[in-house]
């Protein structure tokens, strides 16, 4: 295993012979693989361009994010500044284990599901860019080895198969069944995630899952919302909804700060999240006259 982040170490220093210059670039795509980042682009998608490929997205990339935390807590693999300390230059902050790296896993599960979903040339086109750009930028930065991309890679691809296979069906299980079917299996499943990792990581992605699940099954059932309409409505709808998703996301973050049990907190927090960009956004814009 040495041999193989000593390498890595050395593909490492052979990106970074181009910093400064390419600082920048690579800064802006590992910001693509951020929780910000995800934080507008799943509800742009679900609001403003197509409801239920929102909806679909949303779930296989937490479900992405969860599978990575558990891969990466059970192998305990070190980043290279843990690894060999003053050897790379750090050009982000990044914690936690390296293998496998999750922003290669979720460039390939969430841009590979958009272009599987579109079937359009120019998607296809931006996803091999992202899937190629996001995880290169993890190695130039210097917080990931080689071998922490193909991980990445090989699960994210795993994962992205299986769900494209196995999703259609489970859904259409879903909806052959009754309101209190689809909530409880929207409570019980990402409750049970949560059990067997209760980590931050665990909570965050299980609450989400969970506040959005409900979310999903609610305005099917009582909003009926359409993601369609005039630019002017989905710039609009966009704008209102991400202002109060990232309200509730930096400002319960700052409420809840300090405050005990933190799991508790955590999990309200991304349950509230979850929950409004769900239902509670596409019930204001039917409310508002924007959807």
């Amino acid at each position: 295993m040495d041999g193989l982040m000593e390498w890595g170490l050395r593909v490492i220093a052979w990106f970074q012979q181009f910093s400064p210059a390419l600082d920048w670039p690579f800064r802006a795509f590992t910001f693509m693989g951020e929780e910000e980042f995800f934080l507008l682009l799943l509800p742009l998608v679900y609001w403003c361009l197509d409801r239920r490929t929102g909806a679909r997205l949303t779930v296989v990339f937490l479900l992405c994010a969860y599978t990575n935390a558990v891969a990466k807590t059970l192998l305990a693999q070190p980043r290279p500044p843990d690894y060999a300390p003053g050897r790379v230059k750090v050009l982000w902050d990044a914690g936690g284990y390296g293998f496998p790296s999750g922003h290669t896993q979720s460039a390939v599960v969430v841009w590979g599901y958009l272009a599987a979903q579109a079937r359009r040339r120019w998607v296809w086109i931006l996803a091999a860019v992202m899937m190629l750009f996001i995880p290169l930028s993890r190695v130039y930065l210097g917080v990931h080895f080689p071998h922490d991309l193909l991980g990445g890679y090989v699960i994210g691809a795993a994962l992205l198969l299986l769900y494209l296979w196995l999703e259609p069906g489970v859904e259409r299980w879903l909806e052959t069944k009754g309101l209190a079917w689809q909530l409880g299996m929207a409570l019980a499943v990402p409750l049970l995630l949560m059990l067997l990792f209760l980590t931050e990581d665990g909570v965050t992605e299980g609450a989400t899952l969970m506040g959005m699940g409900v979310g999903f099954v609610l305005e099917r059932r009582w909003v009926r919302f359409d993601s369609g309409g005039p630019l002017w409505k989905r710039v609009v709808r966009f704008l209102l909804g991400a202002v109060v998703l990232v309200g509730l996301w930096l400002g319960l973050r700052i409420a809840f700060s300090g405050l005990e049990p933190g799991l508790l907190f955590r999990f309200i927090r991304y349950g509230l999240v979850g929950l409004w960009g769900g239902v509670g956004a596409p019930w204001a814009f039917r409310r508002l006259g924007l959807a």
